[in-house]
């Protein structure tokens, strides 16, 4: 009950207090036995609230922007929250009460989230546009602004032809007798319809704009997460590519602003404006009835000789701010090897053909304009002609043919103006298309399933019948039929550039996942498992290390969870305080985008401290010394002596022979992606070496080892 009134869950769709109770009763007719985690899920699951997560965790390794959560103190479930004063304790008879780090040091955590990510991969997976889904989704999401606006622009509508016959009334009765009473009342019901005309459209407007951001907002926050998804062995090579192709949600918030839903709510409303011109003026109304399928027609040939156009454009734009974003990125390299006149001739080629296509575009626009414009002058000539005959004819007044000429003008606008939205859907189609690019993207959530949250640390990491392979590539860069880790283990992983290491550990760490076979955690694969729980447990340190645009200490504690005191410790532990000591502003030193200025050899200790502060209890390192000087890997070595724990498993990477594998309890070689020796860390060592005699070195040594190699 806790869970339910602090975490509103009464308010998600499908929920109701009645499911929950009979979850609760169906649950403990059965599964009374459970572990809480895993006690809670099913509930939650019988109660058909399939996008909620579980997760259980110790205090100690709760990341604390997961509060508020459930704990178990003093025997007693109890409900914490962060507070000023510390972290406020909810018990089940209501009663509150403040508690610090220490109070709650030890004690059994469940947290409940909502999936937010996962489910939004799912919803749009298997349709055909993925991004015009969410985009509709969002739009539609409250459907009441929907009816306010048709309301609004219905009676705005009807306002606007208050002012013909306003016309025809002045000219066809004031006129000729000049009654000023009659003009005088006229003029007070106009000053009404025109006030009240203001009050709607800017009440209208107030809403669209008010939905347009509310879309925006939420469809950019979606599209974020899940490029924060995407599994990084399936992204596209370029990410100055994917960075232009996130852009295009720029074109759809452009494209269904204000005026544009304006316009397409307006369209409808000139076969009344016909109508009333059929009244007023009979045959006159012929006139724009035979617009309409001119304009109609204009509007296909130019949304059809546009589409190949943009298409193209959009193309060599994506190009260009690809190239832009590459170029800036490695600026350096281009300096120092001469190669600017290169780069500015291919930036040259591609501006010149998206400057060609952008005036071919603005030519079909054009001309789809200017003989919108013709039409609707050919339609006021000819309307003026008809009403003559008419008014020959004893048909049809003056005033009548002032009426008609106005109310023409309010069906000639929102064609004209439809024409100009066929031309800009284009823009909109090819920004469809390339977000519809990103969504395609293997994501690695486990979508709608619910993830499995282990009870306890795992012991043993297998691999089974492991292989792996880029996309599109068809090497196979891991081939590993059986291998293991158990808890506790130092474990050196060897090999020359290119065998399979780093490959080997973004395995391990879940960041590739594998072609074939599987990761195991004491049996649980490892794509099965919440990917919170992995982030927890398993503690990454790539070999190319990237800072992000903040500070120091912003970028030590990545995720914000760790205090001030935390992060000195492992600061002057690692030596990282010099850095902090080189500048007058210590830990709030700014570091720009990558790092700049950083040497490659500061970036590594600083990621090693974001590990530390992670508080793991696998350690993937690869090549955790490469960059670093004597003084520095000695700081490292005892770093990791005195953090990694007895229980805790650590599997590191190298092709040197480095002080760091003095860590070492067992070593492997690996060669070609597969393992060639597994076993003592001085035999591994002699084979390694021998690998540089070529590979019938290697045989040779493997047949003088003590220990069989893992084949």
């Amino acid at each position: 009950m806790l869970l339910r009134s602090r975490l509103g869950w009464q308010d998600s769709p499908g929920f109701s207090q009645q499911k929950l109770q009979h979850a609760m009763t169906c649950v403990d007719g059965h599964f009374l036995d459970l572990p809480p985690a895993q006690y809670i899920a099913m509930v939650l699951k019988e109660a058909e609230l399939s996008r909620v997560s579980i997760g259980q965790v110790v205090w100690e390794r709760l990341e604390k922007t997961y509060l508020p959560v459930l704990v178990l103190l003093a025997d007693q479930w109890v409900f914490v929250e962060r507070s000023k004063e510390g972290y406020q304790v909810t018990a089940q008879d209501g009663s509150r009460r403040i508690c610090d780090e220490a109070d709650l040091a030890g004690c059994m955590v469940i947290w409940v989230t909502e999936q937010t990510v996962g489910s939004d991969v799912s919803r749009v997976a298997g349709w055909k546009n993925p991004a015009g889904r969410m985009v509709l989704e969002e739009l539609f999401r409250s459907k009441r602004w929907l009816f306010d606006v048709v309301l609004a622009t219905f009676v705005v509508n009807l306002l606007a032809v208050s002012l013909p016959l306003f016309a025809m009334q002045v000219y066809d009765r004031v006129v000729p007798t000049l009654a000023y009473t009659t003009l005088t009342t006229l003029v007070v019901g106009m000053f009404v319809v025109v006030c009240l005309d203001w009050i709607l459209k800017s009440v209208r407007a107030r809403i669209l704009d008010g939905v347009s951001a509310v879309v925006d907002r939420n469809l950019s926050q979606r599209v974020n997460d899940f490029v924060l998804s995407i599994r990084i062995d399936k992204r596209p090579a370029s990410l100055g590519l994917l960075a232009s192709q996130v852009t295009g949600l720029d074109t759809l918030r452009q494209f269904f602003s204000s005026a544009v839903i304006f316009s397409l709510v307006d369209l409808p409303f000139a076969l009344m404006f016909i109508g009333f011109i059929a009244l007023i003026g009979g045959p006159v109304a012929l006139v724009y009835v035979g617009l309409l399928p001119i304009a109609a027609c204009l509007g296909w040939l130019t949304q059809r000789r546009l589409a190949r156009v943009m298409r193209e454009q959009v193309m060599r734009g994506h190009e260009r701010q690809g190239m832009l974003v590459d170029v800036l990125d490695g600026l350096e390299t281009i300096r120092s090897t001469q190669s600017t006149r290169r780069f500015s001739r291919e930036w040259s080629d591609i501006t010149h053909a998206m400057a060609s296509y952008s005036l071919k575009a603005k030519r079909i626009s054009n001309f789809a304009t200017v003989t919108t414009a013709s039409l609707s002058t050919i339609a006021f000539v000819s309307a003026l002609v008809v009403g003559v005959v008419e008014v020959d004819a004893g048909n049809l007044t003056m005033g009548g043919i002032i009426a008609c000429s106005i109310l023409g003008g309010r069906v000639i606008a929102p064609i004209a103006q439809a024409v100009q939205h066929l031309a800009q859907w284009q823009n909109v189609k090819q920004a469809l298309a390339m977000l519809n690019q990103i969504l395609s993207l293997p994501a690695s959530v486990q979508g709608e399933t619910q993830p499995l949250i282990p009870e306890n640390t795992p012991a043993v990491v297998k691999l089974r019948e492991v292989t792996f392979s880029y996309q599109n590539v068809p090497v196979q860069r891991l081939a590993i039929p059986e291998l293991q880790f158990q808890a506790g283990e130092r474990v050196l992983v060897l090999g020359r550039i290119g065998s399979g290491k780093s490959t080997l550990l973004k395995v391990l760490a879940g960041i590739y996942q594998p072609s074939k076979g599987q990761v195991l955690f004491d049996n649980i694969d490892l794509e099965e498992i919440d990917s919170r729980w992995r982030g927890l447990q398993i503690g990454y340190l790539p070999q190319s290390v990237h800072l992000f645009k903040g500070t120091l200490r912003s970028n030590l504690d990545l995720a914000g969870i760790a205090d001030d005191m935390r992060v000195m410790e492992v600061a002057n532990a690692l030596g990282i305080d010099r850095i902090a000591r080189d500048g007058a502003m210590g830990m709030d030193l700014p570091i720009s985008e990558g790092g700049q200025g950083l040497s490659g050899g500061q970036k590594q200790l600083m990621a090693l401290a974001r590990l530390v502060l992670a508080k793991p209890t696998i350690w993937l390192l690869d090549e955790p010394t490469a960059s670093l000087d004597p003084l520095s890997e000695s700081l490292v070595l005892e770093t990791l002596v005195e953090q990694v724990a007895a229980d805790h498993t650590m599997v590191f990477c190298s092709h040197q022979d480095d002080a760091l594998s003095s860590l070492a309890t067992r070593a492997l070689v690996l060669h070609g992606g597969s393992v060639l020796f597994d076993g003592d860390v001085q035999q591994a060592k002699a084979i390694f070496r021998k690998q540089g005699h070529g590979r019938r070195g290697v045989a040779d040594a493997q047949l003088h080892a003590d220990r069989p190699p893992v084949t």
